[in-house]
């Protein structure tokens, strides 16, 4: 196959920007505001990500797909159910497997499938063969917008009156629709292995609650790895009934959408406050931060990548972060009983707090990043060292 064989589709920004390409992945059409990511690799896990559930991802990197996919790098936590991941996917080079190219030929010795059948199989739709560095530079200048992908509607006109017709992010509640519908023990799938191995031997184990915003896999692996067993909770799960089940700690997950949207998770965390460990990542750490009276605002375009520095304002050491989030927290809208650990190095957000007055703390980037950054791994032993210290 070459990308001559593909479909003629166009992508269309709500200001009137549009861009043609090729269409691959899911034969629909895909609606959301479009972001970009500056990974080079990863891309199988961005794809299968919760946190871009209403999203249209572009791939900065120029060449995409050439190492297949595998159902192991899926960051989903219910891998039988459909993925949230982002609705659309715009690429530049975009890997096509030549005629005959089947399973087992793959670029990569884990690849099952090339990326192309992974996208019709998760039901993202895509675009390729555009120019995604002018697309990126037009979202860097004008910020995030929405945005349609189709090869279904070739009338311009009619993409440009659709997409300005959609909703702007800032006040939608996405968590509710990427969230487990009841609450059960996470077990790994086969295959699984336990970043940096498993725990170590005599390591007592605890029991997490883990309250699913669109939780990603590898942050429940890093839990195993720690001995912290983890059940995961609906997003409205009551702080009584997480409570009831007398967990050692709890986990505040990645998620989509605005988190100030999301009032009965913040009013959750007020509850849990002061009553077990917490630890909140990216969408959790957003949540933390509005539970004990911060705010939050939307950035520009976002934060999308694997190589975002931040630093540690405790050991002054400066860690290359994966990041992926459209909103941030105000600093100072923060109490003074909410220290601020960490500063993104690119435009001077607030990338982490802890509350001086709770056993509780937070950063907006992802530790568990898979396939990386491994930097900032060690979030997880001071979870694991903050419910030590709480019994």
């Amino acid at each position: 196959m070459t990308p001559d064989d593909l479909k003629p589709a166009l992508l269309m920004l709500d200001d009137g920007a549009c861009f043609a390409g090729r269409a691959v992945g899911a034969a629909a059409e895909a609606a959301g505001e479009v972001v970009f990511t500056t990974g080079m690799s990863g891309y199988q896990e961005t794809l299968t990500d919760p946190s871009y559930f209403g999203q249209i991802t572009v791939f900065t990197s120029a060449h995409i797909g050439n190492y297949g996919a595998t159902p192991q790098d899926d960051e989903a936590t219910a891998p039988q159910e459909r993925r949230f991941g982002p609705c659309g996917a715009v690429f530049h080079d975009f890997f096509l497997p030549a005629e005959g190219f089947g399973k087992g030929a793959f670029p990569h010795w884990r690849a099952v499938s090339s990326l192309n059948d992974e996208l019709a199989r998760l039901g993202v739709t895509g675009i390729c063969g555009i120019d995604t560095r002018a697309l990126t530079l037009h979202l860097r200048r004008f910020g995030s917008r929405g945005g349609i992908i189709s090869a279904l509607d070739p009338d311009r006109a009619s993409l440009l009156r659709r997409a300005k017709a959609l909703p702007s992010m800032e006040g939608q509640d996405l968590a509710q629709h990427v969230t487990c519908p009841h609450s059960y023990a996470f077990r790994p799938k086969a295959g699984d292995a336990l970043p940096g191995g498993p725990p170590a031997a005599g390591r007592k184990p605890f029991h997490v609650a883990v309250i699913d915003f669109g939780a990603k896999r590898s942050i429940l692996l890093h839990l195993l790895r720690q001995n912290l067993e983890p059940t995961l909770w609906p997003a409205k799960a009551s702080a009584y009934d997480i409570l009831a089940t007398r967990p050692d700690g709890v986990m505040l997950t990645n998620g989509p959408g605005d988190p100030a949207a999301c009032s009965y998770a913040i009013e959750t965390v007020r509850k849990l406050l002061g009553r077990v460990p917490l630890f909140g990542i990216c969408l959790g750490h957003q949540l933390l931060g509005l539970a004990v009276g911060g705010k939050t605002d939307k950035l520009h375009f976002g934060h999308h990548g694997l190589n975002h520095p931040v630093k540690d304002v405790t050991t002054g050491r400066v860690a290359v972060t994966s990041q992926n989030h459209g909103f941030v927290v105000e600093p100072g809208s923060l109490p003074a009983s909410a220290r601020p650990t960490h500063w993104n190095l690119n435009d001077g957000s607030l990338e982490g707090l802890e509350l001086t007055d709770a056993p509780a703390f937070s950063v907006q980037f992802h530790p568990e990043a898979t396939p990386g950054t491994w930097d900032v791994w060690g979030l997880f032993d001071k979870f694991r060292a903050l419910i030590e210290e709480s019994k």
